[in-house]
């Protein structure tokens, strides 16, 4: 999305159909002296690249409430920040839940969701939850639905259509056939150097003190290291994982507490 913006930003224009066009109407000669007159000093020597039409990205995301228990705040601030400001760039975000309770549909995700679907739910709360009224509650299943269009406070009753299994695997097969995927490998890449595993001499001593802790109270967290040590996250987070590479504590379990696997002297 932050690219996306920048590459706005260098054409002067403020959302994806207008980049797009402009790309399309202007020639390669004016492009190259807005990407000029738009950039950093620092940039002015650095080859020029123009880039292809920006396509329209649609996020999914299936179980919203699978994320929200392994980061719950990471993954709210997230994904509010994307449905705030990434429409504008061409991406769209679908989240789906089974599990619509207040903790996983938080009041910043909710806000920023103009449009809203619930099936059958089993109490007023759930409907409540997510339409902000009562009402999915009644609902017959089978796709029978309540939608809440954007701009408006007056749920609609409709009916979904069914999709049989071959239908989606040859929807699946078209997209398959529209382009390549194309991965992001930074992904799988260590979060921290080498260097940043190495702790010097006052780091050393918390570490010590990290692992006699986790010893006594048999369960390992990065808040509880926070909170007994007085220290900051990454800190906190390079002790746990040099703990469970030295087999001291186990690997993260969602939103539990880690298993201790040593035994105190």
């Amino acid at each position: 999305m932050d690219r996306r913006y920048l590459l706005m930003t260098k054409f002067g224009v403020r959302n994806i159909d207008s980049y797009n066009k402009k790309l399309e109407d202007t020639s390669e000669e004016d492009l190259e002296l807005m990407w000029k007159q738009f950039s950093p000093e620092e940039e002015a020597d650095k080859p020029i690249h123009i880039p292809d039409k920006l396509p329209y990205i649609i996020i999914i995301i299936d179980e919203l409430a699978d994320l929200m228990m392994v980061a719950s705040k990471d993954v709210e601030l997230s994904v509010a920040r994307l449905a705030q400001m990434a429409r504008a760039s061409g991406i769209h975000l679908l989240l789906a839940t089974q599990r619509p309770s207040v903790d996983v549909l938080t009041g910043l995700i909710k806000a920023n969701f103009p449009a809203r679907i619930s099936f059958q739910v089993s109490s007023k709360i759930d409907s409540r939850t997510i339409l902000d009224c009562s009402g999915a509650e009644k609902l017959l299943g089978s796709g029978d639905m309540l939608f809440l269009p954007p701009g408006t406070a007056r749920v609609m009753r409709v009916h979904g259509a069914y999709v049989a299994d071959q239908d989606i695997k040859q929807l699946v097969q078209f997209l398959r056939g529209q382009g390549k995927p194309q991965y992001n490998e930074e992904i799988l890449e260590k979060r921290y150097d080498e260097s940043d595993v190495d702790f010097d001499e006052e780091d050393t001593e918390l570490y010590e003190e990290a692992v006699e802790l986790v010893t006594q109270c048999r369960f390992a967290s990065i808040s509880m290291i926070q909170r007994r040590l007085r220290i900051g996250y990454n800190r906190a987070a390079r002790m746990i994982e040099q703990m469970e590479a030295e087999g001291i504590v186990g690997p993260a379990d969602g939103a539990k507490p880690r298993e201790v696997l040593t035994r105190k002297d």
